[in-house]
């Protein structure tokens, strides 16, 4: 069996007991029938519930167990924190204490939005060889791909999109899906950089990447809005708005070297 881990994935997650569930037995069907380098699967527990912990890690327990009686050396395990500090928090405490061999980071939001088929699916596409460092899930409406999102939503991100081009030039779409990876070597080196606690690490971690010169790429998936979103109507988008431009100032402008 291949032990070396192709891929450590942050899986942020406060209060989704009912949500994270089904994406880890999405994940594990599909993954069951994947062989190759191990990907391995951090749950990281942002301060949630009690009953909301003990079910991420029953569930843990069993996408183990069945990994294992399959045959393949894909890993899950959860990572707790004592308090909520934030998605941009949980991911970067998942990639601390992920394996030291791993050769690509990723982080996937704990909603099931992405599948655990688009997840395995963009997985593939990563190899030494691959000719991209940072490869980012996108949620474009194109020929052969699923988009399913509230229209307020969806003028919201543009909006936030539109923004985030003006104020730091990346050349995204959408940066701000919850499926990303990038090279574990070039994140190691920007990691102290990354202080985001929240909503902007997508951003933060997209920048600083950049102009470390990695080679970026969208690829579109099918997305579905999960419903019980944790955003606040109308308190949340402009405390964005309000980061983007503090995270302006903190690293300059979008063509800084």
């Amino acid at each position: 069996m291949e032990t070396k881990t192709l891929l450590s994935v942050a899986l942020p997650a406060f209060n989704e007991g009912t949500r994270l569930p089904r994406l880890l037995k999405d994940l594990v069907a599909v993954g069951q029938e994947i062989q190759g380098p191990a990907v391995e699967f951090i749950i990281s527990d942002d301060g949630s519930r009690e009953e909301d912990a003990r079910s991420y890690a029953e569930f843990v327990s069993e996408g183990q167990a069945r990994f294992t009686e399959v045959g393949v050396s894909h890993r899950m395990r959860c990572l707790r924190a004592p308090r909520n500090e934030g998605k941009g928090a949980a991911i970067r405490r998942a990639w601390a204490h992920a394996a030291p061999d791993t050769q690509w980071f990723a982080f996937l939001d704990s909603d099931g939005a992405i599948s655990g088929r688009e997840f395995w699916r963009l997985a593939g596409m990563l190899s030494p060889e691959a000719p991209f460092d940072v490869l980012a899930a996108s949620r474009v409406k194109m020929a052969g791909h699923e988009v399913e999102r509230k229209l307020f939503r969806h003028l919201q991100g543009r909006v936030f999109a539109t923004l985030t081009e003006q104020l730091f030039k990346l050349g995204f779409y959408d940066t701000q899906c919850g499926l990303k990876f990038a090279r574990a070597p070039l994140v190691r080196a920007v990691q102290e950089r990354l202080v985001e606690n929240r909503w902007l690490l997508d951003v933060e971690l997209l920048v600083l990447l950049q102009r470390q010169g990695a080679r970026m790429r969208e690829e579109p998936i099918d997305w579905a809005e999960p419903g019980g979103s944790k955003v606040r109507f109308g308190i949340d988008p402009l405390l964005m708005f309000e980061g983007l431009v503090r995270m302006r100032a903190r690293l300059g402008p979008g063509d800084a070297a």
